[in-house]
């Protein structure tokens, strides 16, 4: 499924690169208020969590979308979250995926889920917000074009359940 998270990602990273800085950091009808804004929630969300899993780490912000004044930038940083969650992902064992893992969220509540369900509330988060930002690329006229497992499938993609 990280596979498929990643893909669609870089669909609508490829779609983006078609805007000027101007339209990506426009205000928009999006959650986080831009297409930026609407990225840096997915690339902060990916992050958090993994430093939760990993490293048992509960940051207490999100990343700021004023620190991305550009996609390069975010692009950057979002290659090295997707390379640091790959890495995590490999060092996991079958029976890993059944720890319940203790955090705090942003607001400082405590919260513990089991890891896999963690795991999948990252890619479903992503298809959520990229899904977003898709509709925000395409009122600039730069849809990502189809985004849906189906499509990564047909591309090639696979996914594995055992």
């Amino acid at each position: 499924m990280f596979d498929y998270n990643y893909w669609a990602t870089r669909l609508i990273l490829r779609a983006a690169d078609g805007l000027s800085t101007e339209q990506f950091t426009a205000p928009a009808r999006l959650s986080f208020g831009s297409l930026r804004g609407t990225l840096v929630h997915v690339l902060s969300t990916e992050r958090i969590w993994r430093q939760r899993c990993q490293e048992g780490v509960s940051p207490s912000t999100m990343l700021q979308e004023a620190g991305y004044p550009d996609l390069a930038s975010l692009r950057l940083d979002m290659e090295t979250e997707e390379r640091e969650m790959r890495s995590y992902l490999a060092s996991l064992a079958d029976d890993d995926l059944q720890r319940t893992i203790r955090y705090t969220n942003t607001r400082g509540f405590p919260y513990e889920n089991v890891l896999w369900q963690i795991l999948a509330h990252v890619v479903n988060h992503g298809t959520q917000f990229r899904s977003e930002a898709g509709v925000g690329l395409t009122e600039l006229g730069h849809s990502p074009g189809d985004v849906d497992l189906l499509f990564f499938m047909r591309q090639g993609g696979q996914i594995k359940l055992a």
